[in-house]
């Protein structure tokens, strides 16, 4: 099953437990094949080195998880040939769906009601964490 998770999902996944680190568990055993883009790859990265971030790591003693940066090396990196605006609200969760499309994903995983809003989107289902594990089973 392939899926994409949206940048706040890695984030979560990165930093603590729940449902969106037992997703990137399921990924690194190869249970799924997570879909990416280099945007997201980049939105990522400038995300967990922001200070609201960096300040929980230093004051929960919160510790940055590699491999999620092993899953990321391992995905499958895709180069989206599409633009939509589907999202008017917040045009950079486009670059979710763009990603999604390109790499013919059966799921997006977020937790961006602008993007859970759509429910689907050109075939590919967007469902939050939970419901997706639910799905599992």
């Amino acid at each position: 099953m392939r899926v994409v998770l949206d940048t706040n999902v890695l984030v979560s996944g990165t930093f603590w437990r729940g449902d969106s680190a037992e997703i990137i568990d399921k990924i690194s055993s190869k249970e799924l094949e997570l879909i990416i883009s280099k945007e997201i790859i980049e939105e990522y990265e400038e995300v967990i080195v922001r200070d609201e971030i960096m300040d929980k790591i230093e004051n929960k003693s919160l510790i940055l998880n590699e491999s999620v940066r092993k899953i990321i090396n391992s995905s499958t990196i895709v180069e989206p040939s599409q633009r939509f605006e589907a999202v008017k609200d917040d045009p950079k969760d486009n670059k979710i769906l763009e990603c999604a499309v390109e790499g013919e994903a059966d799921y997006i995983i977020s937790q961006d009601n602008h993007l859970l809003s759509l429910k689907e989107f050109m075939g590919v289902k967007i469902i939050n964490p939970e419901e997706f594990l639910n799905i599992l089973g």
